[in-house]
């Protein structure tokens, strides 16, 4: 007869934690979280603020959550002893704090563990904790400022009537980073500038440096750092900018009359450490760049991972590892690559906010052979636990050694450079690869003459700032300390769903919409657009994390001082704009079609219930035209009942169809902006029907005519 009841979050853990603990323990799941504050009181809010004391008022988040307590409360009276095993992060304590609530717990045990292994659980169980209030405090406080800012802010917006649906305390910043790099990329102006470089007979090409006068600049010191969101992102040498043709022009004539020697030769071997192991924010840049997976599907299939007990848990800011892991790390590389195995291990660092307890993310068995698990775990699973895999063994081993070279000639007065790289020890490269390719300039001698082969220059164009991709907003919001792992990828997907933004070209690019928002934010609630004031917020949770704040407190001071009279000021803005008129005016993007009644170019309207994205509408005046693409006739046409309601009945002709002998009928359609006339079959069924696809007579001058059918007899 069980005796236990162990309550964890994700049903996938169930099966895998029963078979650790046995006949002894009941395992069930709670699903997730499994209540919400309620929509009841001032704004919908669910609680209450008194004082600087806040009432919250929770409920069951749906139907299945309240299945799910009645089956637990079940559990809890076939048991002596209830343990808590939500997740080890700050929404898992909430929620284990919810659970307590809920099931009428007085001092249940609270264990934590970061991976699903025998030993890892066991060894939690036998050092089971109280729940710890500060973070449960931390994680109620998020709750009531998510929905505050949420409720209270996303009114602002629906006054537009253009579609907006919300406002939020992460999704508003994030949007603003977007729409700012739009805003400078459309603001941006290109400027011309040229390259000069010479290219010798000796083998190698050297770039403009400057003049010997010029020789005292500040030399440009080379920085190599880890970019997961855009590993071995090279990039090509050039010239020091010259910024007119005629000048360019007269450097490659002034290469050309003087003798080329050899001045200065450079050489010196620089050690690349390896990068640390992954976080949440680095797993789903690296994923997004290697494997084209978005933030949102990173997370589910590294959930997949961890509930199969292959890695750690995987919301983490943490880049230690446990020491064990690090001595079978070793031990692994000491029997399959001994050359890698550094004295000591390179140190890392984690963010000042990460909480040290917890580890990186990494595979719980280094041993584990990927023959084996490739035939177990489907392809996305298994690409990914690789990747997890490489980067913890290669966050151990020995730096890589790269040999960096430099040349610089010179020709009269003018000054060339050219730079090389070749890699003499891969290191831990072996298993993380984000080193540039090797670039080898030939053995020279100083002041050894240079044949000239070639002197050139080519014009070149400053470029805007690029879009952001999924991995770089992930890796932009870390570095801003907007949102914390558990939110990077619910950010993401929750403007997408929006429609504040949308991926193309695999770069993230603000819609209209999304335009419209953020300016409209940026005047009525602005300072909650910054990602200074939104990182102190995540700050101000840490602390109440950390027991250094209260967190009723917090939140009173911060809706009073700050919150109230910013609602107050954006509210008269939203007056002052309805007074003046009626709706916001929205722009849609033009498209190449022309309405049937009015003959205007159309506008595009987003929508994510269309396959397109977008449906057609006349915004020129006429009442509910719109049209819809068809995949089946390749072409934007009417809804039926629109169809019917714009055409009179089709006109029936006695001439007959050559496949089903059904008369032919004549339809009238609109082409390059003209009206036009065909006939095809009057059978509704022949549109579908693929031995009528080519029943189309064109009227021309000697009557109508099939391309298939030829001339139409009389």
């Amino acid at each position: 007869m069980p005796k236990r009841l162990l309550v964890v979050e994700s049903p996938g853990k169930v099966k895998k934690l029963s078979q650790i603990l046995g006949t002894d323990w009941i395992v069930r799941a709670s699903c997730g979280h499994i209540r919400e504050l309620s929509n009841e009181g001032d704004d919908s809010l669910g609680f209450s603020i008194d004082a600087g004391r806040v009432k919250c008022n929770y409920i069951p988040r749906d139907q299945r959550a309240k299945e799910t307590i009645q089956k637990l409360k079940a559990a809890v009276k076939q048991v002596d002893e209830v343990v808590l095993a939500t997740d080890p992060d700050r929404e898992g304590e909430t929620i284990a704090w919810h659970l307590k609530e809920v099931l009428g717990l007085k001092e249940p045990k609270r264990v934590v563990y970061t991976e699903i292994t025998a030993a890892a659980v066991r060894a939690a169980i036998a050092n089971s904790r109280k729940l710890d209030f500060n973070l449960v405090g931390a994680g109620l406080c998020r709750d009531c400022l998510d929905k505050l800012v949420g409720y209270k802010g996303s009114p602002l917006v629906w006054a537009l009537n253009n579609g907006a649906k919300s406002v939020g305390r992460v999704q508003s910043a994030t949007l603003h980073l977007i729409c700012q790099r739009e805003r400078e990329i459309l603001t941006f102006i290109p400027q011309d500038y040229w390259n000069v470089f010479v290219d010798y007979a000796e083998g190698f090409r050297a770039f403009y440096k400057g003049t010997t006068d010029s020789r005292q600049e500040t030399q440009q010191q080379e920085t190599d750092t880890n970019d997961d969101a855009n590993p071995n992102a090279t990039k090509s040498p050039e010239s020091k900018r010259v910024l007119s043709e005629a000048e360019a022009t007269r450097l490659v004539e002034q290469a050309r009359q003087h003798p080329h020697k050899v001045i200065q030769v450079e050489g010196k071997t620089v050690n690349r450490q390896p990068p640390p192991p992954f976080t949440t924010s680095t797993l789903q840049q690296a994923a997004g760049s290697k494997l084209r997976f978005s933030p949102d599907k990173t997370m589910q299939v590294a959930q997949k991972l961890y509930e199969a007990g292959l890695i750690t848990y995987m919301r983490t800011d943490s880049v230690m590892l446990s020491p064990e892991f690090c001595a079978s790390a070793r031990q692994w590389l000491e029997q399959n690559d001994p050359s890698n195995v550094p004295q000591q291990v390179a140190k890392h660092r984690s963010s000042k906010s990460a909480q040290e307890a917890h580890e990186a993310i990494r595979p719980t068995d280094i041993f584990r052979p990927s023959v084996e698990l490739r035939t177990e775990l489907p392809p996305d699973e298994f690409n990914l636990y690789v990747m997890i895999w490489k980067r913890a063994i290669a966050s151990q081993c020995k730096a890589a050694q790269l040999r960096k070279t430099q040349i610089i000639t010179q020709s009269g007065n003018l000054l060339w450079q050219a730079r090389g790289q070749v890699i003499e020890f891969y290191g831990y490269a072996r298993y993380w690869n984000n080193l540039s390719k090797d670039s080898v300039l030939p053995l020279l001698q100083q002041g050894q003459a240079l044949t000239l082969a070639n002197a050139a220059h080519e014009k070149k164009q400053t470029q805007p700032p690029p879009r952001y991709s999924e991995p770089k907003l992930v890796q932009l919001m870390e570095r801003k300390g907007i949102g914390r792992p558990s939110t990077y990828a619910p950010t993401v997907a929750t403007l997408k769903k929006r429609a504040y933004v949308e991926l193309k070209k695999d770069n993230l690019q603000p819609t209209a919409l999304g335009l419209e928002v953020d300016e409209f934010l940026q005047k009525a609630l602005p300072d909650l657009l910054e990602a200074e004031f939104t990182a102190k917020m995540e700050d101000a949770l840490d602390a109440i994390a950390e027991g250094k704040q209260g967190w009723q407190q917090y939140l009173s001071t911060w809706n009073q001082d700050y919150f109230v009279p910013a609602l107050s000021k954006a509210k008269t803005l939203v007056a002052g704009a309805s007074n003046g008129r009626a709706s916001v005016e929205r722009k849609f993007a033009t498209s190449r079609t022309h309405c049937p009644q009015c003959n205007n170019l159309m506008s595009k309207i987003p929508s994510t219930k269309v396959k397109k994205k977008y449906f057609l509408k006349c915004t020129s005046g006429c009442e509910n035209v719109v049209l819809f693409w068809s995949d089946h006739s390749k072409s934007w046409s009417a809804p039926r009942t629109q169809e019917s309601q714009q055409k009179p009945p089709a006109k029936i002709t006695p001439h007959l169809c050559p496949v089903c002998q059904k008369p032919l009928e004549v339809y009238s359609y609109t082409k390059d902006g003209q009206q036009k006339t065909m006939l095809r079959c009057s059978n509704p069924q022949s549109r579908q029907d693929k031995k009528h696809k080519d029943v189309a007579y064109f009227n021309t001058a000697k009557g109508w005519w099939s391309p298939k059918f030829g001339d139409l007899g009389g």
